[in-house]
């Protein structure tokens, strides 16, 4: 019964997890030189805002991390979908898939606000992007999931004790 609500959700965040590898997460501008700091989930890299100004001033530092564990995310809920038979596994990896996007969501504001903070020297912390709050809907998204699957689950419990 992949038809069910649980596996659209699950699959809408497989979505958001993918969306967030090629999402910028947050950027950040030098008042000064006019360099501006993205965020991906794959690296921190610097570009150039105006024309007189050569990129690459602030080193480039790789944020693996972050990659790695929406790839994770969208692995586990993708193989959640189709646990449909097993009800109590689907629950487990839904509480996985909680954990690991937390994760995701901790080391996303850890490279944003630590790690980028102290490439630029400005004044304000930066903007996030829509990248950043992929981790969010995708927290939400399993959390409904989560919630129908558990549903199903005392559906089914509640048959057997008819019997």
């Amino acid at each position: 019964m992949i038809q069910r609500i649980q596996s659209v959700f699950l699959f809408l965040l497989v979505l958001a997890m993918v969306a967030m590898l090629f999402l910028p997460l947050w950027s950040k501008t030098d008042a000064t030189t006019g360099e501006e700091v993205v965020l991906t989930a794959w690296n921190i890299k610097s570009y150039a805002t105006e024309e007189n100004i050569a990129p690459g001033t602030i080193p480039q530092e790789n944020t693996f991390a972050i990659g790695l564990l929406a790839i994770t995310a969208a692995v586990v809920a993708f193989f959640e979908i189709f646990q449909y038979k097993k009800r109590l596994n689907q629950m487990k990896l839904g509480l996985l898939n909680t954990l690991i996007i937390a994760a995701l969501l901790g080391t996303s504001f850890y490279y944003a606000a630590y790690v980028g903070a102290e490439l630029v020297k400005a004044d304000n912390n930066g903007a996030y992007q829509a990248g950043f709050y992929m981790p969010m809907l995708a927290l939400l998204l399993n959390a409904l999931a989560n919630r129908f699957i558990k549903r199903d689950e005392d559906l089914v419990r509640s048959v057997d004790r008819l019997r």
